[in-house]
């Protein structure tokens, strides 16, 4: 999916960015949930953000969406200042939060026309659309159901939905599919994957799972106590930080001490499969014909041998000293702004 040329992009519609130049968010107390962050997004692409719980990355999507004002620094969104056109803004995206603000007692095609209503879609439009939303999301058998009785999933493709409704330029999704079950995860990123490909919808989306990221995102940046640590491509993050590695499994158990010392000579040890033994490479997969010679020459046999990828678990763990899931302590109160259906009144009202 990466470096794909988006039809926003071909069509020169720059309106589509996303600019943040030195943006701050700072809290009672002195503490910097965002730090002076620098990003750039192009028209038509997926960016991923990363980072640990408290890293800053919800606060960074509440500034970029109006939701809460900057402290220093600016950001423009679909050619819009998130500080004095703010209006402009909300009009120009979409956007799904991590908590779906729904009507329990509303069906999905009662909330399709209600958000028609407050972004002013005249009334023929308006149903057309929400049709054609509600089947593209695979929600029309249940359409006229109260969305109280909705499965999670169920309740995050609804809010998609809502958040496509007015054809926004560009979509935000923050951690859409934390606690979704894995044909529902499947079903959501093929479904941004498309809009991005085919409509030139420029998405960014924060997620905590690392696969997500990698099968969706053109580019990356990776947040860390408020700063960015890392961006670009997830194959150039791979390449720069992330060494592969090898895991051997001896022919004949007894052998696994030789092998092991072996393998020492290539790289660190890192821990393998049972009766296996594991070594991150010094110099990358090229090592891996002089490892054999290696093997051959201390006539040594061996029953299997693995080369594995770079993973981007690497390179979050080089670039924060932890790994992503559960990680990460708090900084600030994250203020709890409104949901994402308050955003499209605060829209459709400015």
């Amino acid at each position: 999916m990466n470096q794909r040329t988006h039809p926003a992009a071909r069509n020169g519609a720059a309106s589509n960015g996303i600019e943040v130049d030195r943006l701050t968010r700072e809290f009672k107390g002195g503490v910097r949930a965002v730090d002076g962050i620098d990003l750039a997004v192009r028209p038509g692409e997926i960016y991923g953000f990363l980072g640990p719980n408290g890293a800053g990355k919800s606060t960074t999507v509440h500034m970029l969406t109006t939701l809460l004002p900057p402290t220093s620094g600016s950001a423009r969104v679909a050619g819009h200042d998130v500080d004095t056109d703010g209006a402009a803004v909300r009009d120009a995206i979409g956007a799904a939060l991590q908590e779906a603000a729904l009507d329990p007692q509303l069906t999905a095609r009662d909330h399709v026309r209600l958000q028609g209503a407050l972004h002013g879609i005249p009334r023929q439009e308006r149903a057309r659309r929400g049709e054609e939303l509600i089947e593209r999301v695979g929600l029309t058998e249940a359409a006229d159901r109260k969305v109280g009785g909705y499965s999670g999933g169920m309740k995050r493709r609804l809010d998609l939905a809502l958040a496509l409704l007015h054809r926004p330029r560009v979509l935000f999704l923050d951690e859409p599919t934390t606690g979704l079950d894995i044909q529902s995860r499947s079903a959501l990123w093929d479904e941004v994957a498309r809009l991005a490909r085919d409509e030139g919808v420029t998405v960014f989306l924060t997620t905590q799972y690392l696969e997500e990221a990698d099968q969706l995102a053109d580019h990356l940046g990776i947040i860390d106590h408020g700063k960015i640590v890392a961006e670009g491509t997830p194959q150039a993050l791979k390449a720069e930080i992330g060494r592969p590695t090898v895991e051997v499994v001896p022919h004949q158990d007894e052998e696994l001490a030789r092998i092991t010392g072996v393998l020492e000579r290539f790289g660190e040890l890192v821990p393998g499969s049972p009766n296996a033994a594991a070594v991150r490479l010094h110099d990358g997969a090229e090592e891996l014909a002089d490892i054999v010679r290696a093997f051959d020459a201390a006539g040594l046999r061996i029953a299997n041998l693995e080369l594995h990828a770079a993973s981007l678990n690497d390179v979050f763990l080089a670039k924060t000293g932890r790994s992503l899931e559960g990680a990460g302590e708090a900084q600030a109160p994250e203020e709890e702004p409104t949901g994402g259906r308050d955003l499209v009144a605060q829209g459709a009202g400015a």
